[in-house]
């Protein structure tokens, strides 16, 4: 190992580099903790809209609500027990709705965010930036692969600030993963390794259904949009995720975090060959999506990583608990990120030949050992000494919010025109290997994918 990286390793042993995020390589003023607060009169304020009130639209309102310079006015769900809930916490002025384009007519709102259906994030999207709108969409972008290049398109003419929602990449904790990375502290990268796991019946999304839950309550064929038309069912509505006419599964769900997060880290526009298999093994209630499963991918070399292999895996009945971590794992060690914080473990062995231990060493005769380990110390001096073993850990800021930083990002971008790390393009360049991993895994075969052009190849 160099000097340079010896140095380094040490200071971030010692503390001196373990907190705070380097400017030059993270150069968003928003990855920086205790910024400085900001009042906004009334008339320069951001009014969005939420269309899609489930868990995340609520969550998202949660977010918002501690945000200064926004304010939501606006919700829209084809379940009315959700507006009535938006209402009886938001303020009874919010302007409640079960059709999105009533929101997209308003010259008063500025933004919305898209917690829809995945089969709906395309066309919504695409509205909302038509009538004016920035938008902010939550992951999987899209539902389909071939949805992908006409979101990006329309961002490019519209020019409106979209960005996908995978907040987590906008933590301090990825944040310092990407910092180290750069640093060359990992030395060459072999292999990656991911897993997203859960052991819950929510987080296998057999949600809650309400009693009064009916054609008269929900607007059934408004949620149906272009999908197969079938009866009503408060299952599929409540409980879309199982089902791949209005989700994307697993990988659309969870996939995408991971690609997301690693690809940030490295600069990566994604794989290039992918396989997935997998299958359902527990939570056979119906659902048409696995719950098991694992991707391979193939990354190309470029000029910011060299040819990796990137291994996926996702199942949910975990008997550890659940959890997520990524594993980048270098000739000179391995990081590992989760959502507490990063620790990275040197382990240098250098590259010299080995002997003895579970060696063909053992079966040579004593004078001919004698020879061997003479000659061995004389063609290889740096083999005496001892391997460097090091590790830091980097435990994430209290206080770190990924998910407030991601909206911060987004107004940020709207008032100010700074630039949108998640955009259409990268949105795509995580979703797309996703859905390739459940092309590969109902079709049983292997996805050839282009990461620049963003497109599935013969």
């Amino acid at each position: 190992m160099d000097k340079s990286r010896r140095t380094f390793v040490k200071k971030a042993i010692s503390g001196s580099v373990a907190t705070g995020i380097a400017p030059s390589l993270i150069a968003h003023p928003l990855f920086f903790p205790n910024k400085e607060k900001k009042r906004y009169a009334a008339n320069d304020k951001i009014r969005i809209a939420g269309i899609g009130m489930g868990i995340m639209g609520f969550n998202h309102c949660k977010t918002l609500a501690k945000i200064e310079g926004a304010e939501l006015v606006a919700a829209c769900d084809l379940y009315k027990g959700r507006l009535e809930r938006v209402r009886e916490l938001y303020g009874k002025e919010i302007r409640t709705t079960a059709d999105y384009q009533e929101i997209l007519n308003r010259d008063d709102i500025d933004a919305v965010f898209i917690a829809t259906t995945d089969h709906w994030h395309d066309k919504i999207a695409i509205a909302a930036m038509e009538a004016g709108k920035a938008v902010y969409c939550e992951k999987p972008m899209v539902h389909k692969l071939e949805e992908g290049l006409a979101i990006i398109k329309k961002q490019k003419e519209t020019k409106q600030v979209f960005q996908v929602g995978s907040q987590s990449m906008s933590g301090q904790v990825y944040a310092k993963a990407k910092e180290l990375y750069k640093s060359g502290v990992l030395g060459k990268l072999i292999m990656a390794e991911a897993w997203y796991d859960r052991q819950s019946a929510n987080g296998a999304w057999q949600y809650s259904i309400p009693p009064d839950a009916s054609e008269k309550t929900i607007s059934w064929d408004r949620f149906l949009g272009d999908a197969p038309k079938v009866p009503f069912d408060p299952v599929r509505f409540f409980r879309w995720r199982n089902y791949r006419d209005y989700g994307t599964g697993v990988a659309g769900d969870l996939y995408v975090h991971l690609f997301t997060g690693i690809h940030f880290v490295l600069d990566s526009k994604g794989p290039e060959r992918i396989y997935a298999t997998g299958g359902l093994r527990y939570w056979e209630d119906g659902r048409d999506v696995p719950d098991v499963i694992i991707g391979a991918f193939d990354y190309p070399k470029t000029e910011t990583h060299p040819a990796f292999n990137l291994q996926l895996r996702t199942n949910f009945v975990d008997g550890g608990g659940g959890g997520s971590k990524v594993r980048l794992i270098g000739s000179e060690g391995l990081m590992e990120i989760s959502g507490s914080g990063v620790v990275v473990k040197r382990n240098v062995m250098g590259k010299a030949p080995g002997y003895g231990g579970w060696d063909s060493f053992d079966t040579f005769s004593e004078r001919t050992q004698k020879e061997f380990v003479a000659q061995y110390k004389k063609e290889y001096p740096e083999s005496l000494a001892k391997p460097l073993k090091e590790e830091m850990v980097y435990d994430g800021p209290k206080g770190d919010n990924p998910n407030k930083t991601h909206f911060e990002i987004f107004f940020d971008a709207m008032r100010k025109n700074t630039p949108i790390i998640q955009d259409a393009s990268f949105g795509l360049r995580a979703a797309g290997p996703s859905l390739c991993a459940n092309l590969s895994y109902f079709n049983k075969k292997v996805i050839n994918w282009d990461p620049e052009k963003m497109i599935v190849v013969d």
